[in-house]
């Protein structure tokens, strides 16, 4: 199924789900399952220094996304639904038992719609920063330069796009930069098709979901504390937790806050399925 990946001593596999090759790295072992689901223009491998500090109590699975690393890139096929059914195929492909879903922006989506159509293939739900947007705030994203500048990027010399990542982010790690740099030039044109209104409904979702949910949200990100805490009204097994000093890409900029918040979600959700 996979071969070892030297650095971490994990599984770098391949799986075929919902008809394209999805590339992961697993941690491996015989422990409860994590399912980490990144955002646009991310990779598996940038959950890295986070699936480190969970390594010895979870197996952690970092898919690429559909378009994203080194996991196939169809023309078309980006919608939420889509990345969905990958999920769910790479959950019965890999035979994990009820993982714990963890998704930050299109992966927080993707990982609603995940629990909301295959509930009992999961036991919890953590959101960083989802994508949880709004029909006008759709459309100003789709009609954004966000992907003519990807294109532009693609064009680039790796060294320049690393440089200007690091320059841009000085407080993160360099290992972590040089993954996200990585990532984004691996991230095809075609991925950007998940932008294209409309998005499900997050509302609609958190009222068939069953299982609790937590949600991180930063300062300046995609939802907002006010909105995050409203949504209380409509899951109340949802745990709202903020994360100061931190935008959209929430576990970059606080690594050590998000770690010890999600480990507390993961030891939870994995004690109440033992319980059950």
């Amino acid at each position: 199924m996979g071969r070892r990946h030297q650095m971490n001593k994990w599984t770098d596999g391949r799986c075929r789900a919902n008809g394209i090759n999805l590339h992961y790295l697993r941690t491996g072992g015989d422990k409860p399952a994590v399912l980490m689901l990144h955002g646009l223009m991310g990779s598996g491998a940038c959950w890295t220094p986070l699936a480190r500090t969970l390594a010895d109590d979870y197996d952690v699975v970092m898919p690429d996304a559909r378009g994203h690393g080194q996991s196939g890139a169809p023309p078309s096929g980006y919608g939420y639904e889509d990345q969905a059914r990958d999920v769910i195929g790479l959950i019965a492909g890999l035979g994990l038992s009820a993982p714990i879903l963890v998704g930050h922006s299109m992966g927080g989506m993707t990982a609603a719609v995940v629990a909301s159509t295959a509930a009992r293939t999961i036991r919890g739900l953590a959101l960083l920063d989802p994508t949880f947007l709004d029909p006008p705030r759709q459309q100003e994203v789709f009609e954004s330069e966000v992907m003519a500048q990807h294109r532009q990027l693609l064009a680039r010399d790796a060294n320049e796009v690393l440089v200007e990542l690091r320059s841009r982010h000085p407080d993160r790690a360099r290992e972590l930069v040089g993954l996200l740099a990585d990532a984004r030039l691996q991230t095809s044109i075609h991925a950007f098709q998940v932008l294209t209104p409309p998005n499900p409904d997050y509302r609609q979702l958190l009222r068939t979901i069953e299982v609790p949910i937590l949600m991180l949200v930063g300062d300046a990100g995609v939802v907002s504390r006010d909105t995050a805490t409203g949504l209380q009204r409509i899951h109340p097994q949802l745990q709202v937790e903020p994360i100061p000093n931190a935008g959209h890409g929430i576990h970059y900029d606080q690594p050590e806050r998000v770690a010890a918040v999600l480990r507390s979600f993961l030891d939870s959700a994995a004690r109440s399925s033992n319980d059950g």
